[in-house]
């Protein structure tokens, strides 16, 4: 006993010695950038009641005690923008040293997938001419942290990341929108710019915001209860799943990323597999939606079916319906067909199974579905699932009970591979709730809350999508989360410049343009700017690929707003309502060089409406910076609209090219 009892007392200081090993926080590495003009915040960790020393080649010095609990804090200096700079950290005997380091502008760019889309795209969805843009991304004087994804359950004080200069190899998977931003903004500065990445596609903004300030909203309550409660639950699901083998795709070849891996599975697509402790799940479906709950990673799907006689030694066809994210296909045994890189989550499968593989009546189907993030699973029109003979009318039906199992869960960029062999998934813990990326607050806790207190001069922020069911929330949790931001960066009054969400045919029922409506709303908050997207959106594609314009406008915003250019920095702005006995006046700030009313295939986008509150297209007759709205038949007119639907395109423009947002004088604030 005694034996045992050293044991676990040495293994407890070692424990202690790592928790307070000497080092400096995540964002202070070779190639870094500090905000220029300030007194800026330096951390890490160490032993208490060491002394640290942070001296700067640019001639400036600061010290600082660890505390009692192992952290350290301090302010150094900095200049004018300019570098490269060593700045050197020294505690006792131990040294770091932190080589071309700049000063300048540092922002931070966040949101989900429309932020985080990187300059090579996610094929088929593209960024316009990416292959040219990342050929000619050298600027050393630009720097990039791509912050890895991380989600907790409580605030982390260490990410995943490093400082790297802007150049091809480095620029091509970092956020388009943000590259574009940060290259308008060195150009127009002339001095270094860092750009701070942490994004994660497909998730809501009640994620990136920490609980603290979501508890100031009814609405999360619950969501926080379980929260808390999940949190001791957590901790044994990362015990489990560091059981496992992991495969870390972020250092895999962007083109066989996802190709490839073994997930301990083999077998699975075998006619003969076993499979009977195989749980149930009814397709077509994203399985978030069933019991299976909250998951990303690896998923077999198993089915059996019976043809017609007549089918045997015939080619086939199997028809799946899109699959999200992706998949390799097999009939008997056989693979039939993949798609095995990101980006194809709304495609249709149909593949050929050629008449070699038909040799019995009897067809295994084995689908092994890769989801990377967001919904996962085969989905879609139950109509669209069957297997038929080629050329020939008569259907199987595929949709109905499917033979599931998971195999590896993916969290970050990393994959727990616990494989098909004794089906482990089914020992994983559970927890009060499916604590993922999408959960409130998981994303300030692991993506955020790391990098404060670190100086930056302001944020630029693409998000929303994962929202639109819920705008009049929207309304009021997007300026908490503001709020909540410049709280913890201790910067009441931090410029955060965002984009309102492009047109994009939801489906029956959505209703992005009240999500726009909130957005425009947002602008009340004092230092918020909005970059308009009406012109640059694809209605049939949630990725619009002009990434370039989208980071134009926000650098416009921040220039104007932030560094006090004299530019034209966003489009008109509706600004006064007066309604006369046949027409409505409207008035806009942002005119500059007059209002430009465009024609398209919809028209002009304007609808008017008098007491019956039934809108009709409108005329429209442009002065200076005012409209003249009218309409044929609306005696008495009450409201106007414009652009007021999901996939309205601009129509609206000032004299400079820059589109006004969507929206309607029936709810307008004055």
């Amino acid at each position: 006993m005694r034996s045992i009892a050293f044991a676990a007392l040495c293994l407890s200081h070692l424990a202690l010695a790592g928790e307070h090993q000497f080092r400096c926080a995540s964002l202070f590495t070779d190639n870094m950038v500090f905000q220029q003009r300030i007194s800026a915040p330096v951390w890490g960790t160490g032993t208490p009641g060491a002394s640290v020393t942070v001296r700067a080649s640019w001639n400036s010095r600061s010290r600082a005690t660890v505390d009692g609990a192992g952290r350290w804090n301090l302010a150094l200096g900095t200049p004018r923008a300019g570098g490269p700079f060593i700045v050197t950290v020294a505690c006792g005997e131990s040294t770091i040293v932190l080589r071309n380091v700049m000063v300048g502008e540092v922002w931070l760019c966040s949101g989900q997938s429309n932020m985080e889309m990187p300059l090579e795209g996610w094929p088929p969805d593209t960024v316009l001419r990416s292959a040219a843009e990342i050929a000619g991304s050298t600027y050393p004087l630009i720097r990039l942290f791509h912050v890895k994804r991380a989600y907790a359950p409580a605030p982390d004080s260490t990410c995943e990341g490093r400082w790297e200069e802007c150049a091809p190899v480095t620029s091509r998977s970092f956020s388009a929108a943000a590259y574009f931003f940060g290259r308008n903004l060195h150009a127009a500065l002339r001095v270094p710019v860092g750009l701070i990445e942490a994004t994660w596609g497909g998730t809501p903004a009640e994620a990136w915001t920490s609980g603290p300030s979501l508890g100031a909203m009814a609405d999360f309550d619950s969501t926080l209860t379980k929260i808390s409660a999940a949190r001791e639950g957590l901790g044994r699901l990362r015990a489990w799943l560091a059981r496992y083998p992991s495969v870390d795709v972020s250092t895999r070849a962007a083109e066989t990323r996802w190709m490839n891996i073994d997930f301990r599975d083999e077998g699975c697509a075998a006619p003969a597999y076993p499979d009977s402790g195989w749980p149930v799940m009814r397709l077509p479906a994203l399985w978030e939606t069933t019991p299976m709950g909250e998951f990303d990673g690896t998923v077999w799907f198993r089915k059996r079916i019976t043809i017609p006689p007549a089918w045997v030694h015939r080619d086939l066809r199997i028809e799946l319906g899109p699959i999200d994210d992706m998949d390799v296909t097999y009939v008997n045994g056989r693979e039939v067909g993949s798609h095995e890189t990101e980006g194809f989550w709304k495609l249709e499968r149909s593949y050929p199974v050629p008449a070699a593989i038909v040799d019995t009546t009897v067809l295994t189907i084995a689908v092994r579905v890769i989801d990377n993030g967001g919904g996962g699973g085969i989905y879609g029109n139950p109509q669209a699932m069957c297997v038929h003979p080629v050329g020939g009318e008569e259907r199987v039906a595929l949709a109905g009970d499917w033979k599931f199992l998971p195999v590896a869960e993916f969290r970050g960029s990393v994959f727990s591979v616990f494989g098909a062999k004794g089906e482990e998934y089914f020992h994983r813990p559970v927890l009060p709730l499916d604590f993922s990326p999408y959960t409130p607050t998981a994303l300030y806790n692991g993506m955020i809350a790391p990098l404060v207190p670190y100086r930056i001069a302001g944020v630029i922020w693409y998000q929303g999508e994962s929202n639109v069911a819920r705008p009049a929330q929207y309304a009021r949790l997007f300026p908490l989360m503001i709020a909540d931001w410049r709280t913890a960066f201790r910067s009441a009054a931090l410029p955060f410049c965002f984009v309102q969400i492009a047109p994009y045919e939801y489906g029956p029922g959505a209703a992005s343009q009240l999500l726009r409506e909130s957005q425009l709303g947002t602008l009340r908050v004092p230092r918020t700017a909005m970059a308009v997207t009406l012109d640059i959106g694809n209605p049939h594609n949630i990725h619009p690929a002009n990434k370039q314009e989208v980071g134009r406008r926000l650098a416009l915003l921040a220039l104007a707003g932030v560094y006090g250019k004299a530019l034209t920095a966003s489009g008109p702005l509706l600004r006064s309502v007066k309604r006369y006995v046949d027409r409505i006046e409207l008035r806009f700030a942002g005119a500059q060089g007059g209002l430009v009313v465009t024609q398209n295939e919809q028209g002009n986008g304007f609808t008017i409406a008098g007491p019956d509150s039934v809108f009709t297209p409108a005329d429209v007759v442009a002065l200076g910076d005012r409209l003249i709205v009218s309409g044929a038949g609306v005696k008495d007119p009450r409201a106007v609209r414009y652009a007021f639907t999901n996939t309205a395109q601009a129509t609206l423009f000032n004299g400079k090219g820059l589109p006004a947002s969507s929206f309607r004088t029936d709810s307008w604030d004055r």
